[in-house]
């Protein structure tokens, strides 16, 4: 199967769009976080900067060089996230008419679920590196270029709360009290951290007095 990153947009739409379990939220997910970051580093690529201060580009530049990995990161996630889930689809299908083939199946079934959380915990680490990098381009970025900062913390915000929901139903079908309980934690600080991000991201794009 083709990587989601070099299907077409209206391909991958369609991919959403069919009746198969996959690709999904997760994926989906990883796709809205990696346009996120696309935008951030289109405004933070841009010729004139808000003081059209050299600091203010190096900044910038910095920034941009650091999305570049998150956005890469972002898209190879995406088809991580598709391929966990199959495997959970997988083993769902398997035969469960003897108490083996049970046990087997259910074995089957926490690896690809563990599998299945773990994707869209990574997927909520990276949207959190791309909104770090949100206030300084929102801060130093072209002014004329807010509305587009805006629609990227707006698509990260998104990419995380997808993330978030994607780790929670899955912890839901995990026997390993230990994993649930350090994966729920880790979601709820990543996630606070993506909002604390993009609030302060927010109010760097208001104009200075």
């Amino acid at each position: 199967m083709a990587r989601f990153a070099d299907l077409s947009v209206s391909a991958f739409v369609d991919a959403l769009s069919s009746a198969e379990p996959t690709p999904g939220g997760g994926t989906a997910s990883a796709v809205a976080g990696a346009m996120g970051a696309g935008l951030l580093m289109m405004v933070a690529g841009l010729q004139k900067t808000r003081g059209n201060k050299d600091e203010e580009r190096a900044a910038l530049s910095e920034a941009r060089a650091s999305l570049t990995s998150v956005r890469d990161r972002l898209l190879a996630l995406a088809d991580t996230d598709t391929k966990a889930y199959n495997e959970v689809i997988a083993a769902m299908r398997l035969p469960k008419a003897t108490d083996e083939e049970k046990a087997a199946r259910k074995r089957a079934m926490q690896q690809g679920t563990r599998a299945a959380t773990e994707a869209p915990l990574e997927i909520l680490r990276a949207v959190a590196e791309a909104a770090r990098h949100a206030r300084r381009v929102a801060q130093f970025g072209n002014p004329s270029a807010a509305s587009d900062v805006r629609v990227a913390i707006e698509l990260l915000e998104a990419a995380g709360a997808g993330a978030g929901a994607n780790v929670e139903i899955n912890l839901t079908s995990l026997d390993d009290e230990a994993f649930r309980k350090s994966a729920a934690s880790t979601m709820i600080e990543v996630s606070n951290a993506i909002t604390e991000c993009a609030a302060a991201a927010r109010a760097a794009l208001l104009p200075t007095s």
